[in-house]
């Protein structure tokens, strides 16, 4: 699967972005694909994730409530709502897929740069 991840950008806290993640090479049904970020100096951190198939979204506890992760099945695209945004949200965001009864994400796609001003 090759991922490409875009929409990032610079934003004031309580602005809204939605990034997307176009996705192509194979049949998408039995894969779960997931958000992720990463900041200087920290660990890659789970955002969010759901069945291709649909259903199962699960999200961070930092984004629940605030971040939607949904996918359009006829775009073979996935996208997150990131609504009311936060400083600590700064982040390069990359999305990622699993195949199902996987445990690791085995497809990346690049990553792009989130930027929330106070």
């Amino acid at each position: 699967v090759q991922l490409q991840a875009s929409g990032g950008g610079l934003v004031q806290a309580g602005d809204s972005l939605r990034l997307s993640c176009a996705a192509s090479g194979r049949t998408l049904s039995n894969y779960i694909m997931g958000w992720f970020r990463q900041t200087p100096g920290k660990e890659r951190e789970f955002v969010a994730s759901i069945l291709w198939s649909g259903g199962g979204p699960s999200y961070a506890d930092s984004v629940k409530g605030r971040f939607t992760i949904s996918r359009d099945n006829a775009k073979n695209t996935m996208y997150l709502q990131m609504n009311s945004l936060k400083p600590e949200d700064t982040a390069v965001y990359s999305c990622a897929a699993r195949l199902r009864g996987s445990s690791t994400y085995n497809s990346w796609g690049q990553g792009t740069l989130v930027t929330v001003s106070s």
